[in-house]
């Protein structure tokens, strides 16, 4: 690049402030012309400032609550040609009008992909121990009790997980559960058993998967065809007192048949994403003594944020430099992202 690259950032209120902190917002003021205190909450009908930076910018730097970048968007923005992101997926503001325009996009979704596994990791390994289980009934019991006669045959040796998707996520669960004395399965259509075997896992079909693992891990992308992923007939093919982890989308599991199935009592559930996104407020998911609920929240956030905000500094200094992106999102990638 002979000149420094005008940008803007585009994302939900209060999120440029928790990204980019004091010291970042030097380094990227250094990087590329742009007001950080200038953020675009909307593209379409923008203020008038926005709109001048709009039209003169060459990259948009975007995060969560991104506004689509439609053709109309596009079209106030004649010299746009990159959009770095500093999230994870793309698909709620990268239309097709991007690809044909050319636009490059990156996204941080490798990083953002490090905190949903560590949380996955943690889940396995607490599900392995039944520790939502043993803990329920200490509450209840308040006395002494033989706890190694209850939790016989719990315990994270040699049992099975099964990984439902190999995404930047389920790799990375897989890898991280490398040091551990258990047998690592895997389901995944566009992965075959010798590069199932290099990442660490056994490659099988996802009704054995559900019937061999003690605890099934739900990493595949939200998509037409992974709708109701795990039905019915999934979840009756799990063990009882099996767990299932779901960090992926609420979508990707058929949510009445799964209910049914924890209301019984017969499995357990680490659910950090439903549908709905928030379950209503009589839901039976916030009270089951076999289910942890949490809100959307293995995904970065607090000080993990700025591991996203740095990968975008190291793509925009990639872009200055004329240098392609590290982590390129092209648009046969959206077939397989979340």
């Amino acid at each position: 690049m002979t000149t420094t690259p005008t940008a803007l950032l585009a994302m939900g209120p209060g999120i440029a402030d928790r990204l980019f902190t004091p010291v970042r917002r030097e380094r990227l003021t250094a990087l590329v012309d742009t007001d950080p205190d200038l953020v675009a909450h909307r593209l379409t009908g923008p203020t008038p400032e926005v709109a001048r930076a709009l039209a003169g910018a060459e990259l948009l730097i975007t995060c969560w609550g991104a506004p689509p970048l439609t053709a109309d968007v596009l079209a106030a923005a004649p010299r746009l040609r990159a959009v770095v992101h500093a999230a994870g997926s793309v698909k709620h503001h990268i239309t097709p009008a991007c690809w044909e325009r050319g636009i490059q996009v990156t996204s941080a979704a490798g990083a953002n992909a490090l905190p949903v596994a560590e949380y996955t990791l943690a889940a396995i390994l607490f599900a392995g121990k039944n520790v939502l289980s043993a803990a329920h009934r200490y509450r209840e019991l308040r006395v002494p009790h033989d706890w190694r006669a209850e939790l016989a045959g719990h315990g994270n040796y040699r049992h099975a997980v099964g990984i439902v998707g190999a995404s930047r996520i389920g790799r990375r669960v897989i890898e991280l559960l490398r040091p551990f004395d258990l047998d690592v399965l895997l389901f995944d259509p566009y992965v075959d058993a010798g590069a199932a075997a290099r990442l660490g896992a056994v490659k099988v079909e996802l009704a054995e998967l559900c019937a061999r693992s003690r605890i099934v891990s739900v990493h595949a992308p939200e998509l037409p065809a992974t709708r109701h992923l795990i039905g019915a007939a999934q979840l009756a093919a799990m063990a009882d007192g099996a767990t299932l982890i779901n960090t992926s989308r609420g979508s990707l599991i058929d949510g009445d048949a799964l209910l049914a199935e924890l209301v019984s009592g017969r499995l357990n559930a680490v659910l950090d994403v439903t549908e709905p996104e928030v379950p209503s407020a009589g839901s039976s998911l916030y009270h089951l003594p076999n289910v942890l609920l949490t809100p959307h929240v293995a995904g970065s956030l607090g000080d993990e944020i700025h591991r996203l905000a740095d990968f975008a500094l190291e793509e925009i200094a990639r872009y200055t430099q004329g240098l392609p992106f590290a982590d390129p999102v092209t648009p046969d990638d959206l077939a397989r992202m979340a």
